[in-house]
């Protein structure tokens, strides 16, 4: 499975490559951070990211795309980019048709490094160790993009398996009409 792992950000918008299965050694592929201007409109930066999403969806083809999900800051500011840049990563996903996957940033950390609560030095190192880099990537945002993918890769298998489960009860139930069981009379 190839992913893009997406960290998005107004600035710096994290995205990060890893190809790979849960239970094997995984490869990065690519990794970088598209940047806007801060003194750009915020429609032109929304651009930008798009276009930067694009060619790294153009260049490395992944099979699905797992974002960030997006927490409520003290900072309304932040988190309204932080959320327009979210979008602007699920849009390009979509379009494409690829499956996108929303992870919380504490869903993320014990992935990848076993605590919920880690910092961003901790989820560095353990992204530069599970990939065997040389250096944790730099910036951070970028890190936190490979990190991202690494916990979907891992995370996959058992939402496949959930999602299937809830697909079949749902059929089950609507097979039996309404949740009446066979030979319930009808009221």
């Amino acid at each position: 499975m190839r992913v893009l792992g997406v960290d998005p950000g107004l600035t710096r918008c994290g995205v990060g490559v890893v190809d790979g299965v849960a239970g094997r050694p995984l490869a990065m592929l690519g990794v970088g951070v598209v940047r806007t201007p801060a003194d750009t409109d915020v429609p032109d930066r929304l651009v930008l990211i798009e276009q930067g999403i694009e060619q790294w969806l153009d260049e490395h083809r992944p099979d699905c795309v797992a974002v960030e999900r997006v927490f409520s800051q003290h900072n309304v500011r932040t988190v309204m980019g932080t959320a327009q840049a979210s979008a602007v990563a699920m849009l390009c996903a979509a379009r494409r048709g690829l499956p996108v996957a929303l992870h919380t940033p504490s869903e993320v950390k014990a992935a990848v490094t076993g605590s919920g609560r880690a910092d961003k030095a901790q989820v560095g190192a353990m992204v530069t160790r599970l990939l065997r880099l040389a250096a944790p990537p730099k910036p951070a945002d970028a890190a936190d993009a490979l990190a991202l993918a690494i916990c979907h890769i891992w995370r996959a298998p058992a939402t496949n398996r959930l999602q299937q489960a809830q697909a079949l009860a749902r059929a089950q139930h609507a097979a039996l009409g309404s949740g009446r069981g066979p030979g319930t009379p009808r009221a």
